[in-house]
């Protein structure tokens, strides 16, 4: 089982330059502890909190990241760019990080920043579908033909590829049937979001395997995205977790992510329960045990650090996560596509 990180926003209170020191000695610290992936998300004129963008900041870390370790997006918002000029800067980002890149892609949530770029809400779906269709032709071939919904290519040479052959792998992010459908058909892999119960997963994974079977596509692990809090106990967890996200899951609810509603916000210790790895050190490796044996998944993805977590809170959690979880389960491994298939349904 591979381990990797979120690396999220962060308060507009605290300044750019401590921001990114922040990120650097994050992406250190992870490293140091065993994951093995590094990732960032991206939004635009976001209310209170800053998100660096990924592309450049990812080509900073490339700096810094060891040979075995792989960087990407979890998510770009796919649609708000076009993608000529997004396709050509990730297949440069591949080169620069000696083919180690991953592309996550999704289409966001928010409606104010499609409007800001003047693209349309409503098409987010059927964009982010034909966006993928000319990357990867543009990854691929020499010369790249296109004529679709939104865009329009005349037989025009490609000059930027990837080192990744026919491209970097494409994680989708959706959360649900419609979107995993989606991922199967378009992506390499169903990203798979935090705040779904276990036996929702086990269906959706159902889902994907069919859509993937059915087109003749190879089925791989699915990245898992948990949150993760050790404490003494399963309570003291809780709390802990409590103590450090509560703000950003209001925020999220506030802001239209509706997986979460207001009064699930409200009771957030029963909330909370059901899909985040809670417990004492011992217990938070036996229930990533039990998803490694019931599901296909892997890696695992975490979030080492929430807004308003200094640099030092924040270090200590991934070197404490690396000697508990990390380092103990590296031998773990997840449960293959053929024995997960051949189970019945949860």
């Amino acid at each position: 089982m591979e381990f990797g990180i979120l690396m999220g926003d962060q308060p507009v209170g605290s300044s750019a330059r401590e921001h990114l020191d922040l990120v650097l000695r994050k992406a250190e610290a992870a490293q140091r502890a065993g994951f093995t992936y590094l990732t960032i998300g991206q939004h635009f004129l976001y209310d209170g909190f800053r998100w660096f963008q990924p592309v450049p900041l990812l080509a900073r870390l490339a700096a810094e990241i060891d040979d075995h370790v792989r960087i990407g997006t979890t998510v770009l918002i796919g649609p708000v760019h076009h993608p000529v000029v997004l396709g050509e800067e990730l297949a440069t980002l591949d080169v620069i990080t000696g083919g180690r890149l991953v592309v996550g892609l999704g289409t966001g949530y928010l409606p104010q920043e499609y409007a800001t770029m003047g693209v349309p809400f409503a098409q987010r779906y059927r964009l982010l579908e034909e966006m993928i269709e000319v990357m990867t032709a543009m990854w691929s071939s020499d010369r790249v033909r296109h004529h679709g919904r939104f865009w329009q290519i005349d037989d025009l040479p490609t000059h930027v590829h990837p080192l990744q052959q026919p491209r970097p792998p494409i994680w989708l992010g959706a959360m649900r049937e419609t979107g995993v459908r989606r991922a199967a058909r378009h992506g390499d892999v169903w990203t798979i979001t935090p705040q779904q119960t276990l036996e929702q997963v086990d269906a959706l994974i159902r889902t994907y395997a069919a859509e993937r079977t059915e087109r003749g596509l190879p089925l791989n692990p699915l990245p898992l995205r948990r949150e993760l809090m050790i404490g003494a106990d399963f309570d003291d967890a809780v709390a802990r977790f409590a103590a450090v996200a509560r703000g950003k899951y209001e925020a999220y609810a506030g802001r239209g992510m509706t997986l979460l509603d207001d009064e699930e916000v409200r009771n957030f210790g029963d909330t909370v329960r059901d899909h985040v790895i809670l417990g004492s050190a011992e217990e938070c490796r036996r229930q990533i045990a039990d998803i490694a044996a019931a599901l296909p998944v892997g890696p695992l993805l975490v979030r080492p650090h929430w807004p308003g977590m200094d640099v030092d809170e924040t270090v200590a959690y991934l070197d404490h996560v690396g000697r508990e979880i990390v380092g103990p389960l590296r031998e773990l491994e997840s449960r293959s596509f053929t024995d997960f298939l051949e189970t019945p349904a949860a």
